[in-house]
């Protein structure tokens, strides 16, 4: 069964395999997802990310926040200060709470009791288990000079795929050690991973790096990435050719 809904400015999608599946758990997974819109969108003015924006005291900020913000300062220093919330002044923590808030979705489902399910938003995506023909998932890679083009698929079944690139929504990553250079060598990078929060946090970061983004994760102990080159050139870590689909 599964389910897409519109939610933080992207279509997100959960299925669930199974004959029993409670249309009710669907409800709690896409609310949770509006919970995190309201509390972390920059383009919400009431959201709380919003009004520290705007001046908020620290002592007014909620735990969870407080958490967030800690776990990017986390980050930040991992990636050698290439992930970065701040930019003008301003907060935005989303190369982060997506890939949490996915990870947290996929908890629901697990506390529930499901086990093969997928749940993808905007293109970041976690699995469990088996599809429903009782095979591991497969994730396509689409071509960034040619969206309705898939390069390369992928297996998974416990992992996350995360991909972060400008073909979609233009230049929104920067190198935070060189802000007033935008990224041209790059156009996208794809990161698999243990779990999507950890996939989606390193990708944003391996993208602000360029093209040294791929070595980035070569480095990463349990992490494979794919780079697409401006020139259309495509360079993969060494373990990456492990999880390409031999399936038609």
């Amino acid at each position: 069964m599964k389910q897409t809904k519109l939610i933080m400015g992207m279509p997100i999608s959960v299925e669930i395999v199974g004959s029993e599946v409670d249309h009710k758990i669907f409800k709690e997974v896409f609310d949770y997802f509006r919970y995190v819109d309201g509390k972390y969108s920059t383009y919400k003015p009431d959201s709380e990310i919003s009004l520290i924006n705007a001046g908020l005291p620290k002592k007014s900020w909620s735990h969870e926040m407080k958490m967030i913000l800690r776990m990017c300062e986390q980050t930040k220093r991992q990636t050698n200060g290439y992930f970065d919330i701040v930019r003008g002044g301003q907060r935005d923590p989303s190369g982060l709470v997506k890939g949490w808030a996915i990870q947290n979705a996929a908890s629901i489902l697990a506390k529930h009791g499901y086990r093969n399910f997928y749940i993808d938003a905007g293109g970041d995506i976690q699995v469990s288990g088996k599809n429903a023909k009782g095979k591991p998932w497969q994730v396509g890679i689409r071509n960034p000079f040619n969206r309705d083009e898939i390069i390369k698929k992928i297996t998974l079944s416990t992992e996350g795929v995360a991909t972060s690139g400008t073909y979609v929504r233009g230049q929104h990553i920067y190198n935070p050690l060189k802000p007033k250079e935008a990224i041209k060598d790059i156009v996208a990078i794809t990161v698999i991973g243990p779990d999507i929060y950890n996939a989606d946090r390193f990708a944003t970061a391996a993208y602000a790096m360029g093209k040294k983004g791929i070595e980035f994760i070569e480095k990463l102990k349990d992490y494979e990435g794919y780079m697409i080159n401006k020139d259309k050139t495509a360079t993969m870590t060494s373990g990456f050719g492990g999880y390409v689909s031999r399936q038609t």
